[in-house]
């Protein structure tokens, strides 16, 4: 899953950032309103994390214009902005949740899993498909009750194609999930990925459709 975290404040953006990808999301961090509006523009984001106070643009500011243009991303406010006036503010303008400075990062990473199985009309916390069976908060994947290895990608492209099923995700889209701007990506990243999840999980589960993109099916 990739996030995108707009914090102008270094010492503790570095760290949500280091966090987050230890809980293997890929996040790309933007230090000031401006960036995060045009990374918003170009780029496809599974989550937002949205400070307020930002220089050039506040998140307020970034959090209307996101809902004005009918884009529907999950946004999570993280803010030292802690009166009711101003998280019901945040909340009425189109935030999902709200947080409050400081924080435990258990806690966002918890709230961050909620918010993305609420986008994809999933009430479990777990995602099951036949005898397989994916636990996100644990990041275990099981099959007939056996526990397999995967790689953190590995887990992400599963996950990213589980939470689609019935679904053809292309190339671009899954690698656009597993990669943030500061990842070296190779040319057959993608490929590789899911050579390895036939290997570990049987050669029928993911189904290529050719010149388009991977699919499970229902």
């Amino acid at each position: 899953m990739r996030l995108l975290l707009i914090e102008d404040d270094k010492l503790l953006g570095n760290g949500i950032q280091v966090g987050l990808t230890q809980a293997n999301y890929a996040v790309d961090w933007m230090q000031d309103g401006q960036m995060g509006e045009n990374a918003l523009k170009v780029e496809q984001y599974d989550a937002l994390i949205l400070d307020l106070a930002l220089p050039k643009k506040t998140g307020l500011d970034i959090l209307r214009d996101l809902r004005n243009r009918g884009n529907q991303i999950p946004v999570l406010i993280l803010t030292a902005r802690d009166s009711i006036a101003d998280k019901i503010t945040g909340l009425d303008g189109g935030a999902d949740d709200y947080m409050i400075k400081p924080f435990d990062l258990d806690e966002l990473t918890a709230r961050l899993r909620a918010l993305l199985r609420r986008q994809t009309g999933r009430t479990s916390p777990c995602i099951e498909q036949g005898q397989l069976r994916l636990d996100p908060a644990a990041h275990t994947v099981t099959q007939a009750g056996k526990l397999i290895d995967l790689s953190h990608r590995e887990f992400s492209v599963l996950q990213m194609l589980l939470e689609n099923v019935g679904k053809v995700l292309s190339r671009t889209r899954l690698e656009d999930s597993l990669y943030s701007w500061d990842d070296l990506i190779e040319s057959n990243a993608v490929e590789v990925h899911i050579h390895y999840l036939r290997k570990k999980l049987g050669k029928n589960l993911i189904r290529t459709i050719r010149g388009v993109g991977y699919i499970i099916p229902k």
